[in-house]
């Protein structure tokens, strides 16, 4: 238990994963994006902790950055200085946000305006064409209690589909919605990849991948472990990291 709360305190690793996708154009092939989940900024892990996530991130040079949800635990009053490190975000074609299920805990709206203000582009069940691929993103399933859930229709509904797309949602239950509309690669947080003991089993109960790569048909699905911990700072079994996505070309 000692070393894994080290390990959360130290900062999470990264990771690196080459996914191949079909549609990608050679021109794209080796493109970087830069997952981080699950930081949860809150009362232990504060403005230095922000700090040395984006530290990490920015020592990889993505061309790319996806925040994929559960970023704090608490409201922009209390925790705004303890997220500014964000500004320093550098992407060769921007910071990107999706919702978890702790802003709707936290005041969805607000941080949502938060971290726009910070120079990321909150994703609200919305899509950007990117120069080799649509990015999209959708809220959480949380936020359906408040009538701002995740809307495909909206995010992906009347794009190119010759296109390859990339879509972030915090939770992995939400790969079955991205195989009905499409999608080549999901990329989530949420689980913590069991975080420790119990957790693992609960989160492999409620959730169709708890870490890593997988399939489901023409869609991938990456899990990353996220970058913090939530409840007692310590990991056991499941290190925290920052994701390096390398996309493949199988054209290149």
């Amino acid at each position: 238990m000692g070393y894994g709360t080290y390990g959360v305190l130290r900062g999470p690793k990264v990771k690196r994963v080459t996914v191949p996708l079909a549609k990608l154009p050679r021109a794209a092939h080796g493109y970087r994006i830069a997952v981080v989940s699950d930081v949860h900024l809150g009362p232990v892990l504060g403005r230095g902790f922000a700090q040395k996530v984006v530290d990490t991130i920015n020592a990889t040079q993505p061309d790319l950055i996806a925040v994929v949800g559960d970023l704090v635990d608490g409201s922009v009053k209390d925790l705004g200085p303890a997220a500014a490190p964000l500004a320093q975000l550098k992407a060769r074609h921007g910071s990107y946000f999706v919702t978890g299920n702790h802003e709707y805990f936290s005041g969805a709206e607000q941080w949502v305006e938060e971290v726009r203000r910070l120079g990321l582009t909150p994703l609200e069940n919305a899509r950007r064409e990117m120069p080799y691929f649509d990015l999209a993103g959708v809220n959480d399933v949380t936020g359906e209690d408040e009538g701002q859930g995740p809307d495909y229709a909206r995010a992906l509904g009347d794009r190119d589909t010759a296109r390859a797309c990339v879509l972030l949602a915090h939770q992995p239950v939400q790969i079955h919605d991205a195989v009905e509309h499409g999608v080549d690669l999901q990329l989530s947080g949420h689980t913590h990849g069991g975080q420790l003991w119990p957790g693992n089993l609960i989160a492999a109960a409620a959730n169709p991948t708890v870490a890593g790569l997988e399939r489901y048909g023409d869609t991938q699905l990456y899990v990353s472990r996220g970058a913090g911990a939530w409840g007692p700072p310590t990991r056991v079994g499941a290190p925290s990291d920052i994701t390096l996505i390398e996309l493949a070309s199988r054209q290149a």
